[in-house]
């Protein structure tokens, strides 16, 4: 990627967005980080409305399924069925391991689900995988 990668990172819980952005930080991932408390502020982010009319397309979102006014689930349906919203890729960072919350985010059509580390290192590693393939191996829309 020839520019510092945009995140949309979209969760409720201001613990787990300062430590994924920590982990970010600790593998020495420069990105632009733009946060989303809830489901219905992160479609009001992509669809640069109210407060967000100067929101840059991200070129990827983290999205946290649980979360308030509108779910993890609802905004990657409605993500995935904008045509001009569908190309970003999402990789879903939940807690839940439900086979159904998997499988309903694949059929919802999720880039990847990943179950969130509860250890430091564990996620660490998380981290340096999704640098090592979203901004190194793969090529972003």
């Amino acid at each position: 990627m020839d520019r510092t990668p945009r995140i949309l990172l979209v969760d409720d819980n201001a613990g787990d967005v300062d430590l994924t952005q920590e982990a970010f930080r600790e593998c020495s991932v420069h990105a632009h980080f733009y946060i989303a408390g809830d489901g219905h502020e992160a479609l009001q982010f992509l669809m640069r409305e109210g407060a967000f009319v100067e929101a840059p397309t991200p070129d990827l979102i983290i999205l946290d399924l649980n979360l308030p006014r509108l779910s993890g689930r609802d905004v990657l349906r409605r993500i995935k069925s904008t045509p001009e919203l569908r190309r970003i890729p999402i990789v879903v960072l939940s807690t839940s391991s439900s086979a159904q919350d998997i499988h309903a985010c694949y059929e919802l059509m999720a880039n990847t689900y990943i179950v969130k580390p509860t250890q430091w290192e564990d996620l660490l590693r998380v981290v340096r995988t999704l640098e090592q393939y979203w901004f190194g191996t793969a090529t972003l829309p």
